[in-house]
């Protein structure tokens, strides 16, 4: 793994578009990335996780705009987006075409996790000619609680890749992730939208742009680890 500057990220762009796995930093944490529609470089992101393959990645728009051509969009998706992306937040929302939900989500799950970034996880998005599918730099290991969780430090990307035992052409040093905290996950699959996770958006932000909701987010609050682990 060669560790490269932001501005060589069109290394890592070139790099995925071959099939490669590239690593990139986010406020929150390190993040792995491959083609959303190249099954054999996602096999290598799970195998190496050690992640089910039931736990989709998740997908990082390059536009707002995909959102609309991709998702069913509902209301609540539509103010959380206007509010929050790019951001810290992610929705679970329904390919609009099966036929395209297979094509970006090798996993086949009909659901998707969604996220826009502001950094160079958007970046890398929006200058690549595929679909980018991503997942926390960390072994998978729920029982672990001791687990000091995804890397935020290239000393731990690079300790990652190690125990992981999987290539990965580039690095991009983001120095040490500030936030070292999950994005906040709201499932949009249904007309009322419903807090999965609460992460870096707290829950009375979102609660705020979801004003007409009959209850506060944060009392429907559940884990739904077959969607949302690792992001």
């Amino acid at each position: 793994m060669r560790m490269i500057s932001p501005d060589d990220l069109d290394l890592a762009v070139q790099a995925v578009a071959a099939g490669e796995l590239v690593i990139l930093p986010t406020r929150r944490w390190y993040m792995i990335c491959a083609d959303a529609r190249n099954r054999g470089a996602c096999e290598r992101v799970f195998a190496g996780k050690g992640r089910s393959p039931s736990k989709a990645l998740a997908y990082v728009l390059p536009h707002a705009v995909t959102a609309d051509d991709l998702f069913d969009m509902t209301p609540d998706a539509r103010q959380l987006a206007a509010a929050f992306w790019p951001g810290d937040l992610a929705m679970i929302l329904r390919w609009r075409d099966e036929r395209a939900g297979r094509l970006h989500e090798p996993v086949g799950v009909p659901n998707a996790l969604v996220t826009m970034d502001p950094g160079v996880l958007g970046e890398l998005a929006l200058r690549s000619p595929v679909p980018i599918a991503a997942t926390t730099a960390n072994v998978s290991d729920p029982a672990n609680t001791d687990s000091a969780g995804p890397a935020i430090t290239t000393a731990e990307v690079e300790q990652f890749v190690s125990d992981a035992g999987i290539e990965v052409a580039y690095c991009i040093d983001g120095g040490v992730c500030p936030l070292a905290q999950h994005l906040t996950i709201v499932d949009c699959t249904a007309a009322e939208a419903r807090l999965v996770r609460s992460g870096v958006v707290h829950a009375r932000a979102v609660n705020a742009v979801i004003a007409a909701m009959a209850l506060p987010l944060w009392q429907h609050l559940r884990a739904v680890p077959e969607i949302v682990e690792g992001v």
